[in-house]
């Protein structure tokens, strides 16, 4: 599988896609500290930096996945919420780069707030902009939690197929609903009892907006708890929670060319806030391939 990625951050989708032992082919990334750290990893990989001045079309057919965590400030609960009036508002620039490869699989990926910031009017036009493309979409709104990360973090993620794959895309949508229900009881609760959003589209009809909760208030916030406290896997342990964010292990080089201890320790902990989860991208990629 080839893979390119924009918005790149520090390489989250691009990590994801190196698990699965795909190509990177390229990235693209605005930010100084992300371009090191994507080049520092992927030297191979053609690296872009303005996304509104680059032409995607010499890669027009040969990308079979491109993913993109475009820009969740301007829905963010943490922000102003200006939605389209940010300058940071990028998924047509996004969507120009689909019309422009044309890869068989596009994944996005961005901020719960998307899915209700003014009526949900970005969150619908985002999957009816990739059904005018031809591809078929479903969203999902997953939590770090679901791969035991210890923190919370729902993200929407778009899964979009091109309608030659429209079967398949199903399938997709069947084997991720089908490994929540197999994990761990632990991992269960977290899914199933923690307020896990099931949002998806009939794209030949109306679409669908659905939420089921299972079990009290009470109950969601003992299975968050226990999740936290209890559950962590050892992949986790290292994760840098803790003050100092030295101590740990961020998973980023401090030997990026031309960045002082400084600028790496403030600069990483802004690039990690900024970041998808590898681990959830990775569930995704995994039920792509097996198709």
């Amino acid at each position: 599988m080839r893979h390119g990625s924009l918005f790149s951050g520090i390489g989250g989708f691009d990590l994801a896609a190196e698990w699965m032992g795909w190509d990177n082919v390229f990235h693209c990334e605005w930010n100084p500290f992300g371009q090191r750290v994507l080049k520092h990893y992927w030297p191979k990989a053609t690296s872009y930096h303005d996304i509104t001045k680059t032409d995607f079309t010499i890669h027009r057919g040969t990308i079979d996945i491109l993913t993109g965590g475009f820009p969740c400030q301007p829905y963010s609960a943490a922000g102003k919420r200006l939605g389209k009036e940010d300058d940071r508002h990028l998924w047509p620039e996004m969507l120009r780069a689909v019309r422009e490869i044309q890869p068989t699989y596009v994944v996005g990926e961005n901020v719960r707030g998307l899915t209700n910031w003014n009526g949900g009017m970005v969150f619908d036009e985002v999957q009816a902009d990739l059904e005018a493309q031809g591809y078929e979409v479903t969203p999902f709104l997953l939590p770090a939690c679901a791969v035991n990360a210890p923190h919370r973090r729902d993200r929407i993620w778009f899964i979009a197929a091109n309608t030659r794959f429209t079967r398949q895309e199903r399938v997709i949508k069947n084997i991720l609903q089908g490994r929540n229900k197999s994990r761990t009881k632990s991992t269960s609760s977290s899914l199933q009892s923690g307020n896990l959003e099931n949002v998806f589209t009939n794209t030949s009809d109306t679409r669908l907006q659905g939420c089921e909760i299972n079990g009290s208030t009470e109950t969601i916030r003992k299975n968050r708890n226990e999740l936290i406290a209890g559950c962590l896997p050892s992949t986790w342990e290292k994760f840098p929670t803790q003050s100092t964010i030295c101590n740990g292990d961020d998973g980023l080089s401090g030997k990026l060319d031309s960045i002082t201890f400084p600028k790496w320790r403030s600069e990483s902990i802004k690039a990690g806030g900024n970041a998808i989860v590898p681990q959830v991208a990775y569930e995704i990629f995994k039920a792509i391939a097996i198709i």
